[in-house]
């Protein structure tokens, strides 16, 4: 958050967005049948929120209204040169009812310079952060309790002008649309197996690989249907200059833990995401005193480590699934299993610690929660 905004402002904001509700809202059996038993991402709640962007007045018509299909002309941009960006975040209801979000701002800021780098409009942070906060005032019934739910906010943004031709749009539509969501995964918080893709990679050099935008993603689909093909849940990329030192997931980053206690993970280099909860569990692994470092790892080092015991844990980490432990890494010509094939301690350590701040059941002692309602 700009040093000069403050959370008034930011409600302030909020309360300026047009609420137009909608005329046929879900059930309330419908809607508790889905926050029962919610599914991520296949369920969403009944409205959104909306803001329109023109290289002529800048942002303007911030509304929220009722959730459903967008209408675009077989010309827009985005159908034809991808510019598009997002973001992940979550809703959390606290056990005295108020509603809560983590670290929006670092959301905000990375959805800024994704923006830059896709060559779309920068949203201020406070108009992110006040697009949040009207949205989930409206539609808070749709927060489901119990472990492990939550509120999954999805903000997007995307070139919305009628044209073809090579250049930046002079016109961009922003929305923040909500899903009630469980467990990322089906079968919960257990160790998932990775394939190691040899010979595809998520991005380059130069390329957008920092940036959160749907064409990295597109890119990772054929290679986690490999993994598939090959038994493992999810896949990780290698690096594009030298096939050699781990990247990140299809839509996680990683860590690695060794035997003596120390951890690392892959550094920053341009090519991958800068994960809020990759900077969250940098900074809680630190404040235990544990040895911590971002740097280059490379594939040959794990494959070692896990067959001689220098390693002894490896997750993964996300807004969507959090922390999730991995049991198993294969690839083309090795298949590994880390440590004994169960969730480490460490890993299960940190994701408490974490959840529980996200949750209100510990202190927030770095003032990561922003309240919603």
């Amino acid at each position: 958050m700009n040093d000069s905004t403050t959370p008034t402002q930011i409600s302030d904001l909020a309360a300026a967005y047009d609420v137009t509700l909608t005329d046929t809202p879900t059930p309330h059996d419908e809607r508790a049948a889905a926050l029962a038993a919610p599914r991520f991402g296949t369920v969403f709640s009944d409205h959104m929120a909306r803001a329109r962007w023109t290289a002529d007045g800048g942002w303007a018509e911030r509304r929220v209204e009722k959730y459903g299909p967008l209408q675009l002309d077989p010309a827009t941009a985005v159908l034809h040169y991808a510019q598009e960006i997002f973001e992940g975040l979550k809703a959390y209801q606290h056990a005295d009812g108020s509603v809560w979000t983590f670290r929006p701002e670092a959301n905000a800021e990375r959805f800024t310079a994704s923006a830059r780098r896709l060559a779309l409009p920068e949203l201020p942070v406070e108009d992110f952060l006040a697009s949040i906060e009207a949205l989930v005032r409206v539609d808070r019934e749709w927060i489901p309790t119990g472990e492990e739910a939550s509120l999954y906010l999805r903000p997007f943004m995307y070139a919305s002008e009628k044209f073809i031709g090579v250049r930046s749009t002079l016109e961009a539509e922003y929305l923040v649309i909500a899903s009630p969501v469980g467990p990322y995964f089906a079968k919960g918080v257990n160790p998932v197996s990775i394939w190691v893709s040899q010979n595809y990679h998520r991005v380059g050099a130069g390329g957008t690989g920092a940036a959160k935008c749907g064409g990295n993603y597109a890119a990772s689909l054929l290679p986690q249907q490999e993994a598939y093909a090959n038994g493992c849940d999810q896949v990780a990329f290698l690096d594009a200059a030298t096939n050699t030192t781990l990247e990140e997931l299809g839509g996680m980053n990683i860590f690695v833990v060794a035997a003596d206690g120390s951890v690392s993970t892959p550094s920053l280099t341009g090519s991958i995401l800068e994960g809020v909860t990759r900077r969250s569990i940098l900074q809680l692994v630190a404040d235990r005193g544990i040895e911590v470092s971002e740097r280059a790892i490379s594939l040959a080092e794990v494959q070692s480590g896990l067959r001689d015991g220098s390693i002894a844990e490896i997750f993964a980490c996300g807004t969507a699934a959090v922390l999730t432990p991995i049991g198993r890494l294969a690839g083309a010509d090795f298949d590994l299993t880390v440590g004994d094939g169960t969730s480490g301690a460490l890993t299960m350590s940190i994701r408490e610690e974490l959840t529980d701040i996200q949750n209100g059941r510990r202190p927030d002692r770095h003032g990561w929660m922003h309240r919603l309602v």
